[in-house]
């Protein structure tokens, strides 16, 4: 099926390369608005966003359909900026929030929840080998998006 493997009336999973592509364009846009986040990427990582959101599409489509992917060393990208500027619990909280917030509001199944709990892996990573404290997903409180209601 052409949109992610829904039928008339559901919602679709994360099936296709074009989903992971909205999804992740979708979230860096949130990011971009974000008080919090924007100036951790666009002031202190200084990142090329055309150049970075193909990187993170092909990232994502590796880990959601099991293609071959980028490499590199996603600690060592994180560490770097870390030494910039501190990343903090509430960076971690917010950035998860955000991916939920944009994986929930457009797809649901399997490859949806395979997304979030990659992210919170991740996260949660980061945060013990690199920020140096630990995080969890639990503990953060879900939040509309920005200009959204609750549902």
């Amino acid at each position: 099926m052409p949109d992610g493997g829904a039928l008339r009336g559901e919602t679709p999973d994360l099936a296709t390369r074009g989903a992971i592509s909205d999804l992740v364009t979708s979230f860096y846009r949130e990011i971009v608005f974000d008080d919090l986040l924007e100036p951790v990427f666009g002031e202190v990582a200084e990142v090329d966003w055309p150049r970075h959101i193909p990187v993170l599409i092909d990232y994502w489509v590796a880990i959601l359909l099991g293609v071959d992917g980028p490499r590199g060393s996603l600690m060592g990208v994180h560490r770097h900026l870390h030494g910039l500027a501190a990343i903090e619990r509430e960076h971690c909280d917010r950035w998860y929030s955000l991916w939920v917030g944009c994986v929930d509001e457009r797809w649901a199944g399997p490859l949806a929840e395979r997304a979030k709990a990659h992210a919170a892996a991740v996260m949660a990573g980061m945060a013990k080998h690199v920020f140096s404290f630990r995080w969890s997903a639990s503990e953060v409180a879900p939040r509309p998006l920005p200009g959204r209601l609750p549902a």
